[in-house]
């Protein structure tokens, strides 16, 4: 057997058959282990020369570097944020879950703003004498589930290259009013400021109607259909009858659009849909009255009329006069579901008006901070909001700011809800009682409006709270209280593509505000976009709370004024 140049120390196995062979491998194995004694020494006498001293200096220079640079970092974040991330990742970054909140303003709303310009592939509108057909609207309900069913309206006309004709109110629901377009909104204004979305004329021409063989052919669609359910179930008959009434039309469109029909509904609803100059001027009368006696003032839409207490099936602790009261009023309705009695608990119903002045006495307004109260007939009169009066004296309604001035008003309901939509929208904080059509229309204008402060109750983890508040100190109560708040004050945070009704989360609409600008100086600028609040108006608010306004604890509960007792024993028997 031969052996190679390389040590086969494997070769061993084979000593018995050649004892040379043996013995050359033998001195290759000792060479093998000479050679590794050596590669020891070595690294032994290496590690005698080299000082651990300079390993453990070398990573406290290098700490030191990391701390410096990440103090820096942590000292100037607004700075780096706004440079180095998108304004929504910073927000739900930043948060913290013990952060007290702004109870007048968020903090972040002057990073974003309503956006709803056109796109530059958006076409125009096919002229009347193009189009395919005449559209006839007529929509349901009280003023803002209309106002919902004229939004939709233009949307659907854009869908089928339709003329809109101005949609026909409701002049026969619960409120018996007899009001149409032209009496409650500009409807000058509403066909020129649409003109580039859609063509609108004030009616089908006579000379044109005179010339069909046969009347408007008249159908009601599913409600929340789909564009494609439009072209496939109306445009077929609007092509061949020329021209079709759409019935009972509100929430007849479906919720999730494409964007740039998502951005038309804004233009619509934000901007389109001005009121009537005479109910304009009539509201910001009211407006500057409030103006001139606060600073800044809240807007609550109490809805504990008795029909939306009835409809909800809310028992509220009136014995059987209220059970057989709300019974009957319920009967207008053939198809709602039977009462489970738990109704309350499942936050199903609104709150009462003592509770949510409870409410915003914990969340931290102070007894001094002015109210406005946007309701219809309070069930159970000024009994019923005896107790809201008590917690915040300075509370106005549309009666006691204008007086006999509102008589003109009062036999038209859908114009004084106008009246009460626009002081509620121009308030500092809109606190919203249930979540109808009118809570979440105001709730998405002013988010679209710069996310202005807006408070919904949060209904069912407060319900249980109120009904046991007289177990707990106030102290305790306040902390929960704005513990159940957090994700109900009105954040950008709230706000998800694909969340609740459209009305209530424009999303497509609200833009992140462009990256802010640093002077040399020290000072900062905005950068505003060319669309940004076009067509608009803001009031100005204040970025800084006063401290006065963050009583809470102890302090504000002494200042409550309860006429029969004061303390603990007072909030524990209300």
């Amino acid at each position: 057997m031969g052996v190679g140049k390389a040590c086969d120390i494997g070769g061993l196995k084979n000593w018995k058959i050649d004892e040379g062979y043996f013995n050359k491998h033998c001195n290759c194995l000792r060479e093998h282990l000479e050679l590794h004694d050596f590669n020891i020494g070595c690294c032994r006498a290496w590690r005698k020369r080299f000082s651990w001293s300079i390993v453990c200096g070398w990573m406290l220079f290098a700490l030191g570097l990391i701390s410096l640079f990440t103090g820096h970092v942590v000292s100037d974040i607004d700075w780096y944020s706004q440079r180095l991330m998108k304004p929504s990742f910073y927000l739900k970054w930043d948060r913290s879950p013990r952060e007290p909140i702004n109870i007048w303003k968020s903090k972040y709303s002057s990073l974003y703003y309503g956006c709803s310009k056109r796109g530059p592939h958006f076409a125009s509108p096919v002229r009347e004498r193009n189009s395919n057909g005449y559209l006839l609207i007529a929509a349901s309900g009280g003023l803002n589930q209309q106002r919902t069913g004229i939004t939709d309206a233009v949307v659907v006309a854009r869908i089928l290259n339709a003329t809109l004709v101005v949609p026909e109110l409701d002049h026969h629901s619960f409120w018996k009013d007899e009001s149409d377009f032209k009496d409650i909104f500009d409807v000058d204004w509403f066909i020129s400021s649409l003109s580039k979305d859609v063509t609108i004329v004030k009616r089908v021409p006579d000379k044109y109607m005179r010339s069909l063989e046969k009347p408007p052919y008249t159908m009601r669609v599913p409600r929340r259909s789909t564009p494609e359910d439009y072209l496939d179930q109306v445009l077929p008959i609007l092509r061949r009858r020329h021209v079709v009434q759409l019935t009972k039309f509100d929430y007849r469109l479906a919720n999730g659009l494409d964007e740039e029909l998502q951005k038309l509904r804004c233009r619509v609803n934000y901007h389109a849909l001005r009121f009537k100059k005479s109910v304009a001027e009539f509201s910001a009368k009211l407006v500057a009255s409030m103006r001139e006696m606060a600073k800044r003032y809240i807007a609550i839409h109490l809805r504990f009329e008795p029909d939306m207490l009835a409809f909800s099936g809310c028992y509220y602790g009136g014995g059987e006069i209220e059970r057989n009261e709300l019974a009957e009023i319920r009967k207008r309705w053939a198809t709602l579901p039977d009462l489970t009695g738990e109704e309350r608990r499942r936050g199903k119903c609104p709150l009462t008006p003592h509770e949510v002045g409870l409410m915003l006495r914990a969340l931290g307004f102070k007894n001094d901070t002015f109210l406005y109260v946007a309701s219809g007939e309070i069930y159970g009169g000024e009994k019923t909001l005896q107790p809201l009066r008590e917690l915040f004296p300075n509370l106005y309604t549309k009666e006691i700011l204008a007086g006999e001035r509102l008589n003109p008003f009062l036999p038209f309901s859908t114009r004084l809800a106008a009246i009460d939509y626009v002081v509620c929208e121009e308030s500092d904080v809109f606190v919203t009682n249930n979540n109808g059509n009118m809570a979440k229309l105001l709730a998405g204008q002013r988010r679209y409006m710069g996310h202005k402060r807006t408070i919904r109750p949060n209904a069912k983890r407060l319900s249980s709270l109120l009904m046991s508040r007289h177990k707990m100190d106030w102290d305790t109560f306040a902390k929960k209280v704005k513990s159940c708040q957090r994700g109900f004050m009105g954040e950008p945070e709230e706000m998800r593509p694909g969340k609740g009704d459209f009305h209530e989360f424009p999303t497509s609409c609200i833009c992140e505000r462009p990256l802010v600008k640093s002077h040399h100086n020290g000072t900062q600028e905005t950068e505003t976009d060319p669309e940004e609040n076009s067509g608009t108006t803001f009031l100005s608010e204040e970025t800084v709370q006063s401290r006065q306004d963050r009583v809470i604890g102890a302090e504000l509960f002494s200042v409550i004024n309860y006429q029969t007792v004061q303390g603990p024993a007072a909030f524990a028997n209300r």
